[in-house]
């Protein structure tokens, strides 16, 4: 009798433990994933993704505001960093309804689009996921969320797909 409840305390500790790496495997990507950071691997350099990504921006009607490239002001002050390029983009059709909902989501408008080296040379693309956004400000239900999410995929997806020009 005592040989089988051990044998049943083990299994539920084994469970237990299961239970708890797998809670700990989970709690790791909400950590990574609760910054609100969309971020895919390119197979371009940072300069060609950042180029592609444009293209594709402009193409979908939307306005660029600025290029910024960290990179070139580190080294304007005698620092260096590996190849980091910002894209600020937008159109009123897609962010006047976020606003509309969420007037603090101006904080977070227009979009912004970061495209990296990392440190294994890998170039990553990255952006704030709108329904983070919209958590961030209290608004998780806001209607305009869908569309912009589906929008910055698409875009993204276009960005980095191998053998077509964007």
């Amino acid at each position: 009798m005592n040989v089988n409840r051990g044998a049943g305390c083990g299994f539920q500790r084994g469970r237990r433990r299961l239970a708890t790496l797998t809670a700990l495997i989970l709690c790791t990507n909400c950590a990574l994933a609760a910054d609100g950071l969309t971020a895919l691997r390119s197979p371009y350099n940072v300069r060609e993704t950042m180029d592609r990504f444009e293209a594709v921006a402009r193409d979908g009607g939307m306005n660029i505001f600025a290029r910024i490239d960290h990179a070139a002001g580190a080294e304007k002050v005698g620092r260096s960093l590996r190849p980091t390029e910002v894209l600020i983009f937008g159109n009123p059709k897609g962010g006047t309804p976020f606003l509309e909902c969420s007037q603090t989501v101006g904080i977070d408008l227009p979009l912004k689009l970061l495209v990296w080296t990392d440190a294994t040379d890998q170039v990553w693309i990255g952006y704030n996921d709108p329904a983070w956004i919209g958590h961030r400000h209290g608004d998780e239900s806001c209607p305009a969320i869908g569309a912009l999410s589906q929008a910055l995929a698409k875009m993204v997806d276009s960005t980095i797909a191998t053998g077509k020009k964007p």
